[in-house]
């Protein structure tokens, strides 16, 4: 295993997330390698931990049962934050305790991202002001209304800004798009290419979005 220092992920959880919105991503993160032939002999570069508001169980989008690694009390020093969407974020959005949790992190993190509807939470931690951002094509316009400072784009799978500190992806699978971005970022387009194929997904090529918008 190499002598670097791993990067810690830290992926919101909450009631009625929506599953590939944080599955995608952990799955990307926990795959990456530096060597192929050694594959299961190492152990990622990248740490996950699933992080709540609390210890309990929660229950994503379908029923899906999870349990999170820690609380947003005890959460350590993170290096990459993701947010993810669905159902739950129409309720999160008005839970301060948590808006304002996500607000001190993102801001602390070298990587700060969202998949989907998670989007929304970065906009109200007030992380988006002035910047570009995607999300769901079903929620493109919600953005657009609770937040005018957002520069919303439609047509991209993948938003980057601040030299690509900040990332908010399309709805849902998109999120293996932006992780697999954040790899490159990280540790290049090489190793992001590799954890890809042996994921059997299609590398992204190019950053158009995977359905019309219109």
């Amino acid at each position: 295993m190499s002598t670097r220092v791993r990067k810690r992920v830290g992926i919101l959880i909450f009631p009625d997330v929506e599953v590939l919105d944080f599955t995608g991503p952990f799955e990307v993160f926990t795959l990456v390698r530096f060597n192929e032939e050694h594959r299961w002999r190492e152990q990622s570069p990248f740490e996950v931990l699933l992080v709540a508001e609390t210890d309990t169980e929660i229950r994503a989008s379908g029923g899906m049962r999870v349990a999170p690694d820690c609380t947003i009390d005890d959460c350590p020093r993170l290096d990459v934050l993701v947010i993810p969407g669905g159902w739950g974020t129409r309720r999160e959005i008005g839970n301060d305790r948590l808006i304002a949790w996500i607000a001190e992190r993102g801001r602390q993190v070298e990587t700060l991202s969202s998949v989907c509807t998670g989007s929304l939470l970065l906009g109200k931690a007030r992380l988006l002001d002035g910047k570009p951002a995607t999300t769901h094509y079903r929620a493109l316009e919600w953005l657009r209304e609770s937040f005018p400072s957002v520069e919303v784009h439609g047509e991209e799978n993948v938003v980057e800004t601040d030299n690509g500190r900040v990332l908010t992806s399309a709805g849902i699978s998109a999120g293996i798009d932006m992780a697999l971005m954040v790899v490159a970022r990280h540790f290049g387009e090489p190793i992001a290419r590799a954890t890809a194929r042996f994921m059997e997904y299609r590398y992204p090529e190019d950053n158009r979005r995977h359905v019309e918008t219109g």
